[in-house]
């Protein structure tokens, strides 16, 4: 044969078996991409997490009902809760009377800010709901994210941005495919990340081992939960280089992301020589971002994510050194364990308590009917924090009302508490705000006509008399007991009814209530401190 035809026969054979390789390789991806993405949609538990990030994501701080939906929200879960209060009672975050507890959701939401509390809610629930927690893996992109998600804060203080804390948002879920990697699948999560370590870019990494970037596998995930399209776009990589100031907000918010998750980065791992100057090179016009600053950011986020993870039984993240990142401090939870969790000789102050019992407001100690055995404390206290609220001048009456009906539904033990208030336009008296099992269904039944009728509620409003009710089984309160109510809460064993009335005129009432009857009663100086309560509210509904 002709060596000319032989060699290109050699050469038609060499393309074909590389385009038939080529073709596996791809088949091979797509079948790894594929068994990866089915992992992750058999998790019965991440369409629960979605709708619940999508719902906190859309609550936005200019709604005058957003403090009370957020209140809302992580009151009906009691671990996120506990969570909560646990942060507002934290070191890092007290700037209250230190000697003065948060033992409500509204007073945490009034003193770390609203922002403050949601993002750290979604942290939270990532934390919570994502399997695989005892993995290291797993664990480390966890404070990735909620530092990512501090930084992000930072910056958006400091921002002129309308709605500027969306960029926390944003930087909590940049590593979001990672997350869900490690989660799903540490053996591929592991070799994505043995080829970063040995110089391969990560995205390259990514598409090699899964076959697809981190990026788009967020995409995919962050559109199933119907995230804001602005934060699914901030997830998208940035040109490389020097950035320059954004165009507008959608390019800033995707130069914070990106500047938080590889912020968190350095805290992980400051012992990557010149990571500091280089993020101060790369993102330093864009963002106003100089040494100092970065240092500045560096200490608090450090301080501010060990706080958080310590609420979060999560290991501490490494202190990083104001102007100095020593190699000594790095990835402390990565040395202390292994890739299943386990503590290998960890120093005993790191460990983290695993009792709940300096939890504010969560002593166990109760009566039969499920009061507090410590109810006068919680009530004096939510006395205190309604006192601190008002005389702060930025309180709003919704947001007062709120904290009242969380401190007397708290601190009393109630099944179900509410606030209603009268509509004018349809004449009636309706439930606007409330606390407990089954509240959004009872809230929706609880209304009655304004026209004054002989029954328990119309009797207190019309008279301005605190009804304590320890018994409503008694002859005598049954026939008061109007219809409606009967036919809604036909358990109901003992309530309290305080009526709100200013200039004279009926403007509504609190009601709160139990399955069983509250033998104990109420004394005198509970009952003082919750005519107080409803007293602050009145008064600051009054015209002045």
């Amino acid at each position: 044969m002709d060596k000319k035809v032989l060699a290109v026969a050699n050469h038609t054979g060499e393309t074909r078996a590389a385009s038939a390789q080529l073709v596996q390789d791809r088949d091979e991806l797509t079948a790894v991409r594929e068994e990866l993405l089915d992992k992750i949609s058999a998790n019965g538990n991440l369409p629960a997490l979605g709708s619940s990030v999508s719902r906190v994501v859309q609550m936005a701080s200019s709604d005058d009902e957003a403090v009370r939906s957020l209140a809302n929200f992580i009151m009906s879960d009691v671990g996120l809760t506990q969570k909560i209060l646990r942060l507002a009672n934290s070191v890092n975050h007290r700037t209250h009377a230190p000697n003065s507890a948060v033992t409500t959701v509204s007073k945490a939401i009034f003193l770390l800010g609203f922002e403050t509390v949601k993002t750290c809610a979604l942290g939270m629930l990532l934390v919570d709901r994502m399997p695989g927690t005892r993995a290291s893996g797993v664990r480390n992109e966890l404070l990735q994210s909620l530092s990512a998600s501090m930084f992000g804060r930072e910056l958006a203080r400091r921002s002129l941005h309308k709605d500027a804390e969306e960029a926390a948002i944003a930087a909590l879920f940049k590593n979001i495919g990672q997350l869900l990697v490690a989660a799903h699948d540490h053996s591929l999560y592991a070799e994505i990340n043995a080829l970063a370590r040995d110089g391969m870019p990560l995205a390259r990494a990514a598409h090699q081992v899964i076959g697809t970037s981190f990026e788009t596998l967020s995409e995919t995930v962050m559109s199933a939960w119907e995230m804001p399209d602005s934060i699914i776009q901030s997830l998208a990589p940035l040109s490389g280089g020097t950035l320059r100031v954004a165009r507008n907000r959608q390019e800033w918010i995707q130069q914070v992301a990106a500047f938080s998750s590889a912020a968190a980065k350095l805290l992980a791992e400051p012992e990557h020589a010149g990571g500091a100057s280089a993020l101060v090179a790369r993102f330093g016009a864009a963002l106003n971002i100089d040494q100092a600053k970065l240092d500045q950011m560096l200490a608090s986020v450090a301080e501010e994510t060990s706080a958080l993870a310590g609420q979060l039984k999560l290991s501490p993240v490494a202190k990083v050194e104001q102007n100095a990142a020593k190699p000594e401090a790095s990835a402390l939870w990565r040395q202390l364990e292994g890739e299943d969790g386990s503590i290998m000789g960890l120093p005993a102050e790191f460990l983290l308590q695993t009792a709940d019992e300096d939890d504010p407001g969560q002593n166990l100690a109760r009566h039969a009917s499920g009061k507090p055995i410590n109810a006068r404390d919680l009530l004096l206290t939510g006395v205190q924090d309604v006192t601190e609220m008002m005389a702060s001048g930025r309180c709003k009456p919704n947001d007062l009302v709120m904290l009242v009906l969380e401190t007397i539904y708290r601190g009393m033990g109630f099944r179900f508490a509410t606030v209603c208030l009268k509509d004018v336009k349809t004449n009636q008296f309706r439930a606007r705000i409330s606390l407990g099992e089954n509240n959004t269904a009872l809230q929706a039944g609880f209304g009655f006509s304004a026209n004054v009728t002989r029954d328990l509620f119309h009797l207190a409003m019309s008279n301005d008399v605190d009804l304590l009710i320890s018994d409503a089984t008694d002859p005598k309160i049954c026939d008061l007991i109007p219809g409606w109510h009967r036919s809604l809460l036909p358990d109901t064993r003992s309530f309290i009814v305080l009526p709100l009335v200013v200039q004279k005129k009926p403007i509504g009432f609190f009601y709160a209530d139990r399955t069983v009857t509250a033998m104990e009663g109420v004394p005198p100086d509970e009952a003082a401190m919750i005519k107080t309560l409803k007293g602050q509210v009145v008064a600051a509904l009054s015209p002045r």
